[in-house]
Order: structure tokens, then C-alpha cells, then sequence
């Protein structure tokens, strides 16, 4: 194999695929990315057995040829090789793999192509296309409330399925760790009541985040219960499913919460942020007094000491005494965007709503605490 490219070509390339692989991988081929040079072309593909990635991009090639090269060695190469400068990959035996540009020259051991794992990217049961703005819209909105608990593993993605409301099939959605859960809803061009539920693991959803950053165009994705496969521009993002039964999220947003707190969002996210560097790391307690048209904030800490403020808002509910994480309040009202939000509360052991009169279609849940 010999080609030449441009390193910026191939840095943003290798800047995606490097990151699918694990770097404490115990198995020396799974540290590797596969290299295909032809017909004008470089493929690159790297897998952790469970998320792979394929992408292709323009290069000279000189002498087709394939071989498996270390991932995060190459990355960084390339990384600290001038921005601008053209780049040759050359390997003649497959067991050594030369790197040169300007006046640098690397060698690297390499693996032969036949050891690296076969990548299939299958017709799966079921396919729609979406926007890739708007995906990553309601990936961002979502993303923040994926549980990181190895216990409970069905909570660690988002809950990707069709949703039916007055008619209408959303693509909807859902992460929640158990504290808070996050919703949204997209009504997507083409009908999709086949689409099968399922829950896109947290490295997925990071992985695809990267892509669909660049990208605004249509993505086309695939999907069956035990695989899901994202069409982005040149790249091909395939993914493993997580392999359990989301929980029926709808039993825990409320029906009933009628005391309506209108607040300026921007106001209310400074005062809780000043309160909370008073609580304790572990907690972060904080305390709502909600009175007319007044939120009272407190926290106390027996080593620290106490913090309060009160704000002006929008609210003439009865009186409610309410605690909260603090870092989850700030994590949760910073996705919203609107100058005012709306928090909407039961009592002081119910759970509290989030949204925004601008997105209808979004929707978050936080549970109270005792402080």
C-alpha cells in the first residue's frame, strides 16, 4: 500500500474513528484501525467488538493495498504533523507501516488485515431518515440525564421508539438515571410505526454527537432490536443495542402538578449556582420556599455554613417547601433556552417539571429530596 493525502483530511477522520477504540483493550487487533486504499479512496475502520465505525475520504492512491495499524499512535502522529503538509502511508511486507511528511519519517508495527474482525453493515428490519440537525437536537436535549450506574445497565442510553399522542407518531426520545428524566419528541417526515424500541448506549450517543456536529443533511439510520446503524455523509456508525427493557417512563412524569412557577431562567440559574457553593460535594442540597410571586432559595452546611437569596418570578400557587440536587437543577435548566422557564410543582414530595413555551415537544422530570 502507498498513498498520499492531506493531513487535515486525515486527521478529522482519524479524530472520529481513533476514539471508538478502547484504549485499555487487552486484545492487541482491537487497538488497531483497519487501513483499504483503492480506487482514489482510504477506508478506515475501528471496532471495541460492540460500536464500529467505517469512513471514507479521498486520497492518491499509489498502490492499493490494506493493513491494521495502532489507533491512538497514528492519531497522534498525524496530530503534531503541521497543518497543511501532504502525508504518505506507505507498507510493502505488512508487518512495518511508514509514515512520512516534510522531513519525519515514523515506522510502526502493524497487524495483518486478516486478523482484524469482519464489520457487517446489514439491511436491518427497519430504516428512516432524519434530518441530522434535528437528531442531534434531541440528542442534546436528552443526553444529559443517561445514567451511569453499571447496575442498573438498561438505563445507560437513550431510549430511542415510537411515541403515539393525538394522532401524531414522534420519534420520542428518553434517558433518565432514576433522579431525573429527560424527554423529546420529533414528528419525522416519513411514518414510522414500525419502528422497534431501543436503547442506544452513552459511548454510541457520544460517538454520533461528533458526527452529526459537522453534518445538517439527512441521516438515514437502520434499526432492529439488537442493532442500530447510522448513515452520516461518508461515515458509517453501527452499533450493538443495549440488550434490556426500558423502563414505562410515562408513570413517572406527573399529571397533576398545577402551581406554576414562571422564572427568568438566566436569573434563577445564577442564584442557585451561588446557594450551592455553600452545600455539601456529596448532596449539593438545596432548599425552594415558593411564596407569591417570590422563590426563596436556602442551603445550609454544618461545616460550611448557610447561603439564601430570593428571587422575583412568576407564581401564585400555594406555598411549597421543596429540596433538590442542586447539580442536577443547573445540568437540567441550562438544556432549556427560552428567557423564562416554567417549573411546575405538586407538593413538597413530588416530583417537579421543566419545560419551555417554545418546545412543546420537550419535557423534563426531577425528583425532590429530603434536605
Amino acid at each position: 500500500m502507498k498513498i498520499s493525502i492531506d493531513r487535515n483530511i486525515i486527521f478529522k477522520s482519524l479524530n472520529h474513528v481513533q476514539s471508538i477504540v478502547d484504549k485499555k483493550n487487552t486484545i492487541p487487533i482491537l487497538s488497531n484501525i483497519l487501513l483499504e486504499a483503492s480506487n482514489s479512496n482510504l477506508t478506515l475502520t475501528a471496532t471495541d467488538m460492540d460500536l464500529s465505525i467505517k469512513t471514507n475520504i479521498s486520497c492518491s492512491v499509489v498502490e492499493e493495498g490494506s493493513i491494521t495499524v495502532p489507533a491512538h499512535t497514528l492519531y497522534d502522529i498525524v496530530r503534531k504533523i503541521p497543518d497543511g503538509n501532504e502525508i504518505e502511508f506507505i507498507s510493502n511486507d505488512g508487518k512495518k507501516f511508514s509514515i512520512r511528511s516534510g522531513k519525519s519519517k515514523f515506522s510502526l508495527s502493524c497487524l495483518p488485515k486478516d486478523d482484524f474482525p469482519s464489520i457487517a453493515i446489514d439491511s436491518l428490519q427497519y430504516e428512516f431518515s432524519i434530518n441530522g440537525r434535528d437528531l442531534l437536537s434531541i440528542i442534546d436535549k436528552t443526553k444529559f440525564a443517561i445514567s451511569n450506574e453499571e447496575t442498573r445497565y438498561f438505563l445507560n442510553g437513550i431510549y430511542f421508539h415510537k411515541n403515539t399522542e393525538k394522532n401524531d407518531s414522534f420519534l420520542t426520545l428518553v434517558s433518565t438515571d432514576g433522579h431525573r428524566l429527560a424527554k423529546m419528541d420529533l414528528i419525522p417526515e416519513k411514518n414510522i410505526d414500525d419502528l422497534p424500541g431501543v436503547i442506544v448506549p452513552k459511548k454510541t450517543i457520544q460517538e454520533l454527537t461528533k458526527l452529526l456536529a459537522e453534518f445538517d443533511q439527512e441521516v438515514v439510520i437502520n434499526v432492529d432490536p439488537n442493532k442500530i446503524i447510522f448513515f452520516i455523509n461518508n461515515s458509517i456508525l453501527i452499533s450493538k443495542v443495549i440488550d434490556g427493557n426500558f423502563p414505562d417512563y410515562t408513570k413517572v412524569i406527573p399529571s397533576n402538578n398545577l402551581n406554576v412557577l414562571k422564572v427568568n431562567r438566566e436569573l434563577f440559574c445564577e442564584a442557585v449556582d451561588r446557594v450551592s457553593t455553600i452545600t455539601n460535594e456529596r448532596s449539593r442540597a438545596i432548599k425552594f420556599r415558593l411564596f407569591n410571586n417570590l422563590v426563596n432559595i436556602t442551603a445550609s452546611n454544618s461545616e460550611n455554613g448557610s447561603a439564601s437569596e430570593d428571587i422575583q418570578a412568576e407564581y401564585n400557587g400555594k406555598e411549597i417547601e421543596i429540596g433538590f440536587n442542586s447539580k442536577y437543577i443547573l445540568e437540567m435548566i441550562s438544556q432549556l433556552e427560552d428567557e423564562y422557564v416554567i417549573l411546575k410543582f405538586n407538593d413538597e414530595n413530588s416530583p417537579m417539571i421543566a419545560n419551555e413555551s417554545s418546545n412543546a415537544n420537550l419535557i423534563y422530570v426531577l425528583m425532590p429530596m429530603r434536605v
